[in-house]
């Protein structure tokens, strides 16, 4: 067995891994001889997006959870997503109203006809999101950003008077303007500062599930271009960033042509969000190479993913590494896109996909809720889902699921302001994407869905170095700053 130095040419690198084989973000310091190995090359002088940052979605079923555990394993929980020991994550998501993923239906503004929202109250969020909130504030050292989204209006501003489906309409776009803004006010004032929104989560809309509202792309182009960035901007909230979109990769075309068609329907975007339940396994990369390059100076960022129409498993780890979930789609996907909803592995459709994100110009990724119960709620409408961690309320449990130690091979050491850099990969078997962080040090994420363990030779410059990575494994290597300054 080699360490991971063995010369004065060699490469000094810290090496962690998750893999099948019961590694959880072990850090790794013996390898095989290197026989045979992938040469891997790293490209700092190509660099691409800047990194926005990684992480996941405070809910209200989420933070509901929190509070029903002992202050042990509440702590226990946003250190191991916001404090150093643990993941980091520095970019996550909330909800504004309610969502599937609430106890309830609730709005901020519940009082019909209210257009100057005299009555707008975040009272609902006072026992739950706030304090989660705050408290993973406290916890980060560096900080994080918030993204937060609607997911309807309320139904008294809605062509259909209900929580689902329907038009906001057009007599209440300024009011549902100033909701955004009053919104913003209500939690700054909290202490809690929001860096981004997105205008509608998922405007493509349903007619009989949760929480929607429907806006077709040249709608929502026109409330923004004339309704909320104006508004923000009168409000001195011009540095509120605005994601258009937010639904799935495979309509992406169509929406980043209207949104970026000419200066004045671009002036107040600052980036589009995406969401991956298209399919299970496809990225979508000419989707997002066409998104990134009609609006290259946007943000580019993924909102929403989570194992969704699966109950977690409980304390079963091989599940999480075995072909066994599917999902949305599996039953009743359409026959010219069923190849795109297979039975698939929950840990590489996070490796997968975040990689592959990466690799063409995605500079956010934000997982949803951080914590569910062994249902996978609670959900007012059952909508049962997977997250990072599982918990017990009624025994004071938690399980950190191999999905936890996935987002954090990327979270805990690709940071916010990281550039992006090329590599050379000649082996289609292994997935990777780096990264060189603000203070000069290299994150390099390698992914092996392999049977087999493979030798890797990274090479920067002048220096290399060998490690191994296990079958059925991802792995992180970073690269001291001193290393990279030759």
């Amino acid at each position: 067995m080699l360490s991971a130095c063995t010369s004065d040419n060699s490469l000094k690198v810290e090496v962690f891994e998750t893999s099948a084989n019961g590694n959880k973000l072990e850090k790794i310091t013996e390898f095989s001889s290197g026989e045979n190995a992938v040469n891997i090359k790293l490209l700092p002088d190509e660099t691409f997006q800047t990194i926005t940052g990684f992480g996941g979605s405070f809910t209200e079923a989420s933070a509901f959870l929190l509070n029903q555990l002992s202050q042990e394993n509440r702590a226990r929980i946003l250190e191991a997503y916001f404090g150093e020991s643990g993941a980091k994550y520095s970019l996550t998501r909330t909800h504004m109203n309610s969502c599937d993923f609430s106890l309830a239906h609730y709005s901020y503004a519940p009082v019909a006809g209210d257009t100057a929202l005299e009555h707008f109250s975040i009272e609902e969020d006072r026992d739950d999101l706030i304090p989660m909130i705050k408290e993973a504030m406290a916890v980060s050292k560096d900080g994080f950003r918030i993204i937060s989204s609607p997911w309807t209006a309320p139904p008294w501003m809605k062509d259909n008077n209900n929580w689902v489906g329907g038009r906001l309409l057009p007599e209440y776009y300024d009011t549902w303007a100033l909701f955004f803004s009053k919104y913003i006010d209500a939690y700054k004032a909290e202490g809690i500062d929001i860096w981004g929104i997105t205008v509608e989560n998922e405007p493509l809309g349903n007619g009989n599930n949760w929480e929607s509202m429907h806006f077709s792309p040249q709608e929502m182009t026109l409330f923004v271009q004339n309704h909320l960035g104006p508004k923000l901007e009168a409000d001195g909230k011009g540095h509120i960033k605005i994601l258009g979109y937010d639904q799935n990769r495979e309509h992406l075309k169509e929406w980043v042509d209207v949104m970026f068609k000419d200066e004045a329907s671009s002036k107040y975007y600052d980036g589009t969000a995406i969401h991956w339940y298209a399919s299970t396994y496809e990225v979508f990369p000419e989707a997002l190479q066409y998104a990134h390059n009609k609006a290259p100076g946007k943000h580019l960022i993924q909102s929403e993913a989570c194992v969704d129409a699966e109950a977690p498993k409980w304390q079963d780890d091989a599940w999480y590494w075995s072909k066994e979930a599917t999902d949305w789609r599996w039953d009743w996907a359409p026959e010219a896109q069923r190849h795109l909803h297979p039975k698939y592995v929950p840990v590489y459709r996070y490796a997968r996909d975040i990689i592959g994100c990466l690799n063409n110009w995605v500079d956010g990724w934000v997982d949803w809720n951080m914590v569910l119960d062994r249902q996978g709620g609670p959900n007012w409408f059952k909508n049962w889902c997977v997250a990072p961690v599982i918990v017990d309320p009624e025994k004071d449990e938690v399980y950190f699921t191999p999905l936890y130690y996935t987002l954090a091979h990327f979270s805990k050491f690709i940071r916010p302001g990281a550039a992006r850099i090329g590599f050379e990969n000649p082996d289609p078997e292994l997935m990777a994407a780096a990264a060189q962080n603000p203070d000069g040090s290299i994150a390099v994420v390698v992914f092996n869905p392999g049977e087999r363990a493979r030798d890797i030779t990274l090479l920067l410059g002048e220096s290399s170095t060998h490690i191994t990575i296990s079958a059925q494994a991802i792995q992180t290597v970073v690269i001291s700053k001193n290393d990279t300054a030759k």
